[in-house]
């Protein structure tokens, strides 16, 4: 470690070795960091979201209506699998976008029964501009790896994340 700076999970690494010398902690390396980097994005993504007067869950349905391509619509049950919340939630969430005029509920023509949830084109324009401040700050935050280290940090990511996702 001479010939790099030390971080703040170097430090916590180096304690955990120190006080249980027989322990592998060497997990913490990576994971701590994640942790913190995650806890970083979070923040990050927050500020963005605010200054577009939205919170995380409703760029996360909105996005979801977004990438669905015209008419922008999904049914509650697409949108549950896309953002891995209950019915109970989702239906509170699309009853709070549909007030803000963000989303509109219609009939499904295939069900009637069901209904699909539509992007407005106020929740449109607020998604894209979100979604374009959102990609600064997350370059940004990548601004220190070279592309081919952020294509292999994508890839060893991926490799982490898949089998939970099965």
């Amino acid at each position: 470690m001479q010939d790099r700076e030390q971080d703040e999970v170097d430090r916590l690494v180096d304690a955990w070795r120190r006080e249980l010398p027989k322990l592998d902690v060497s997990p913490l390396e990576v994971l701590s960091r994640v942790t913190r980097l995650a806890r970083y994005l979070d923040r990050a993504r927050a500020l963005v979201f605010a200054q577009h007067d939205l919170e995380g869950w409703m760029f996360d349905v909105l996005s979801a209506l977004r990438r669905s391509g015209i008419p922008y619509q999904l049914s509650p049950g697409q949108l549950l699998a896309q953002t891995l919340v209950t019915s109970g939630t989702m239906t509170n969430r699309v009853d709070r976008l549909e007030a803000a005029g963000l989303v509109r509920r219609h009939p499904d023509p295939d069900d009637a029964r069901s209904v699909r949830v539509r992007l407005t084109s106020t929740g449109r324009r607020k998604v894209d501009a979100a979604l374009a401040d959102l990609v600064v700050r997350e370059d940004d935050i990548l601004a220190p790896l070279s592309p081919a280290d952020r294509t292999r940090l994508a890839n060893l990511l991926r490799q982490l994340v898949s089998p939970f996702e099965e």
